[in-house]
């Protein structure tokens, strides 16, 4: 059916091996590697936290956003191809716009839990 699945699984699947290898080699720092009394470790830590989060909170609304316009176009086309089963219709299309803002409310947990909660927070300032 398209011309290049293969060689998008293929590129997909070589990524995701790459990934996974490479993670033990960033967890693989001893503590003690870490200069802790360096205040500028700590600032760029900090600044780190504060952009991922930033990144978190943003792509995720942007999902969410695609997803609920998504559904309002869909629900919007069918209702006006068949306005007798408008609730339904709608019934089906809020739930959907649920789930898809509850990616925007994990991404916000996320970005909270990055910016509050960090569990590497140990590491960097003892």
């Amino acid at each position: 059916m398209f011309p290049n699945t293969s060689k998008i699984l293929f590129a997909s699947l070589a990524a995701m091996v790459l990934w996974i290898m490479s993670s033990p080699l960033a967890f693989a720092a001893d503590v003690d590697v870490i200069p802790v009394h360096d205040p500028n470790i700590k600032v760029l830590f900090s600044i780190g936290a504060m952009i991922a989060a930033g990144f978190a909170i943003g792509l995720g609304c942007i999902g969410a956003g695609a997803g609920i316009g998504h559904a309002a176009a869909g629900a919007s086309e069918a209702v006006g191809r068949n306005p007798g089963a408008q609730g339904k219709i709608m019934m089906t299309m809020m739930v959907g716009m649920a789930m898809a803002e509850s990616i925007a409310i994990y991404a916000l947990v996320v970005s909270l839990i990055l910016l509050y909660v960090n569990p590497y927070k140990a590491f960097i300032f003892g």
